[in-house]
Parts: structure tokens; sequence; C-alpha cells
């Protein structure tokens, strides 16, 4: 984690100022620090959407990450669609998460949001599939990942198989997890570092439907633009 995030963090009730005059915040990646702050504190809702520089600094904004985004920030409720990979579920709960690696570096201290019965939305960008593995089991060995009602994994994109992989891939992860959970875990959601990303805010409700058909992820109570 950037050391100025710890900073930031680590500053005086500096959460109070969004909490009583708030913003519509957005950002991805390592600020999945300062998002988990917010809310644990705060309770303080932000979006996880695309990056500044990589999505909307591009030659070209893609069209589905741009009208995702708009959707979460115009909509006091809207729904995501997608082929979800995972068990037939339905379930409502806090939305919150981020990225994967932000989240591990938050427990044990005071900013890692006390979430029970939540979703929990995930993603990472150049990690090995035993990289990945190795952090979701320290969710769940930290007692969080059995306390949400779901999990949902968006994209763990950007590493190179080599020899420390020996074979093993992301799709043998999901399954060991699977193994362990009583929970539902769905993948492949348009989440994370990519050009194709959906907006979540974070703290919000969400109802999560996985069906054969497809799945559905239901999102309400969050702020929203004022038009």
């Amino acid at each position: 984690m950037p050391v100025v995030y710890w900073q930031i963090l680590t500053g005086r009730h500096w959460w109070l100022a969004n909490k009583h005059d708030p913003l519509l915040i957005c950002g991805h990646s390592d600020f999945t620090a300062i998002q988990c702050g917010l809310l644990a504190h705060g309770n303080v809702i932000t979006f996880s959407g695309p990056m500044l520089v990589a999505n909307f600094g591009a030659d070209e904004l893609n069209a589905f990450t741009e009208h995702h985004f708009w959707l979460a920030l115009r909509n006091e409720t809207f729904t995501i669609e997608w082929q979800g990979e995972g068990p037939t579920c339905q379930t409502e709960g806090t939305l919150w998460g981020g990225n994967l690696a932000m989240l591990i570096s938050l427990i044990g201290t005071p900013w890692m949001p006390q979430i029970e019965n939540g979703i929990l939305v995930l993603e990472d960008i150049n990690e090995h599939p035993f990289r990945v593995e190795r952090m979701l089991l320290q969710l769940y060995h930290a007692g969080i990942l059995p306390r949400q009602k779901a999990i949902i994994l968006g994209s763990f994109s950007g590493s190179t198989p080599n020899d420390y992989d020996a074979g093993y891939n992301l799709e043998s992860v999901y399954a060991f997890l699977r193994s362990r959970l009583s929970i539902p875990l769905i993948t492949g959601l348009d989440f994370g570092h990519e050009p194709r990303t959906v907006t979540l805010p974070l703290g919000a409700q969400a109802i999560l439907t996985n069906t054969r058909e497809g799945t559905q992820l239901t999102i309400s109570g969050h702020p929203v633009l004022k038009m």
C-alpha cells in the first residue's frame, strides 16, 4: 500500500468531512484502503469503478464501462447482469470489498470494515493463482469469508504463467475455495483492472441472484448525482 494512504488513514477524524458533507467518490485498486476506512468509521458509501488514467484517460473509453459508470451514479436502484459461474442462489446484504491485496493489508487494523452477512466482491491484477488462493484463504481463516452471505469474484488478470504455477490455474483456486465454503462463490463479473469494468457502490445494499439463465446484482441505497 502506498505510504500516503497509511498517512491519510492514521490522520485524525479524516473521514468525518465526507460523512457530514458527502461527495460521490470513485476510486479503484489501492484506493480500496481509503474506501474501507470510510466505510468502517463513517459508514460512507463510495464507488469502485474505472480509473482516471487507465480508463477515462485511454484513447477511447470503453462503452460498457462508461454505461455502467453513469448507471451507478445516476440511478437510485440499478441492476448489473452477467453470465456468472456458481451455484443457484438468491441472497442479499451489504455490498463491499474491492482490491484483494488491499483488503489483506487491512486485516487486524481499525480500517477493516466489520461486515456481517454481506456480499463481498473482490478483484486483483498481476497475482498468480497460488497467490490469489493464499490471500483468499487468509480471508477465510481470519473468519471474514464465512461471515458473508456470498462472494463475487471479478477479474484476476495480468499474470503470465510460469514454473511456480505448475499448471495451477484460477479455476482450480475457485474449485478449492468452493469445497471449503458453505456460501455461494460467483465468478465472471467484469470488475477490475480492465478496459471493461462495472462501477459498484461499496456499502450499498445488494440482491444477488444466480440461475442457469444468468446472474443479476441489483443495488440500491447509495448516493446519486443530483441532476
